[in-house]
């Protein structure tokens, strides 16, 4: 029974769907927009949103809190700097998940993750 199993797996452990996760987030807030398979872009956006909930904050403890889990120091700085006060008025629902459709190789679904921009909406 999956009682209480909340998310998806990927078909990965915990620590190795943590490092994912982490790599995604990063590699989003670098681009502002990344291709990748449609399950991880799903799990993807809650965490990032968390994120750039967490940098709307500002503070010290924020910053070290998102430090844990963006550990490229310019990527944490645009993510404070850029990215959070671009949303400020915003009350939730920062990125958007667009399907592409199926990957050539492996008829995987794909689709774009990206930050949606504070004019939209």
């Amino acid at each position: 029974m999956r009682h209480r199993k909340k998310g998806r797996n990927l078909s990965r452990t915990a620590s190795h769907k943590k490092a994912t996760m982490r790599n995604m987030a990063t590699a989003l807030f670098r681009h502002e927009r990344i291709e990748t398979t449609t399950a991880k872009a799903k799990e993807l956006r809650p965490y990032a949103e968390q994120l750039i909930t967490l940098a709307r904050r500002g503070d010290l403890h924020a910053r070290r809190l998102a430090g844990r889990k963006i550990q490229d120091r310019d990527v944490l700085g645009k993510l404070f700097d850029d990215i959070a006060p671009r949303f400020e008025g915003r009350p939730g629902g920062y990125t958007r998940v667009l399907k592409l459709g199926h990957r050539k190789g492996d008829a995987a679904e794909m689709a774009l993750i990206e930050l949606v921009e504070q004019g939209e909406g």
